[in-house]
């Protein structure tokens, strides 16, 4: 099968240098391979585009036509080319990001202006889901995901880990009181987390004596986002097992008390992942170093 667009580009190769053993210098060929490219073109377009003589090369009507027809499409081409290959090495243009929506709503949302101080060419797309994304699919640059690890065929980059601390509001605490042990957790109005891909409320974790132990809490309400169950908490509907990077600042501000702090538990993690790629955007290359630079304060 003809390459079109390579005997295409020999034949303007030809027309520019006036000659074929010129264009065979050019190309890279020898002069037997670009004449045999253009008797190729001419038997597959059923015309001659060239009178030869030992002397001289001109066009045919069908050859200037081609030439006229074609010249300025492979300039665009090349314009292109070029301009993908620049912005490889330019930081302007789109990143897609992918992430829970707390972790991309708390941690990463937050962080948009700082990167742009840096780099204000660049621009975001960004889709919050606490489904797993996938990045083929959804044309996504960058993702995040709490919990375990990515699926293999992806880069993993872990950010650190995520302490659990169980909250409660000042108001709850003064109208039913603190647990002082984690037995005491049986006798109180807690909040749940419904896990969004398999609608399982998620056991507490607590760091025992032997390790981390799982228990189930009496929950009076359950919350399939993390955001509605922090905001539960804060208003005083229970005591909650919540993520430190969602409550950092409550913490620091009064608006909630740290419960039971020698049961806190750091399991799950933080990743970001991204395709493996050898010819990154540098964009994007700039987006995971600033990234993998930063201080997460909530993290372990």
């Amino acid at each position: 099968m003809m390459d079109k667009a390579r005997v295409i580009t020999l034949f303007i190769g030809v027309v520019h240098a006036g000659s074929f053993s010129q264009a065979a210098v050019d190309a890279g060929l020898s002069a037997q391979a670009v004449s045999k490219a253009i008797r190729q073109l001419e038997d597959y377009l059923g015309v001659r585009l060239f009178h030869r003589t030992t002397r001289s090369l001109r066009l045919t009507d069908e050859g200037q036509r081609l030439f006229e027809l074609a010249n300025p499409g492979l300039r665009l081409l090349d314009e292109a080319l070029d301009h993908v290959q620049n912005s490889r090495e330019a930081v302007d243009g789109m990143i897609r990001v992918a992430a829970p929506t707390s972790l991309g709503t708390v941690m990463l949302a937050p962080l948009l202006r700082e990167f742009q101080e840096l780099y204000p060419s660049a621009h975001f797309d960004m889709l919050f889901d606490d489904h797993f994304t996938d990045l083929i699919e959804s044309k996504i640059d960058v993702g995040f995901r709490a919990g375990n690890p990515p699926e293999r065929n992806l880069v993993a980059r872990q950010l650190g880990r995520i302490p659990l601390y169980i909250c409660a509001s000042p108001g709850y605490i003064e109208r039913h009181g603190a647990p002082r042990t984690v037995e005491e957790l049986q006798q109180h109005r807690c909040t749940g987390f419904r896990q969004p891909n398999t609608g399982r409320v998620i056991p507490w974790e607590l760091k025992g004596q032997g390790g981390t132990v799982f228990q189930d809490v009496p929950c009076v309400a359950t919350f399939n986002t993390a955001e509605g169950e922090v905001e539960a908490v804060r208003a005083g509907v229970g005591i909650g097992q919540l993520a430190l990077y969602m409550v950092e600042r409550d913490l620091a501000e009064g608006r909630l008390v740290h419960l039971l702090p020698t049961h806190v538990t750091a399991n799950a993690a933080v990743y970001m992942y991204y395709p493996q790629r050898s010819r990154m955007p540098m964009r994007v290359r700039h987006f995971i170093d600033f990234m993998v630079k930063r201080k997460w304060t909530a993290f372990t």
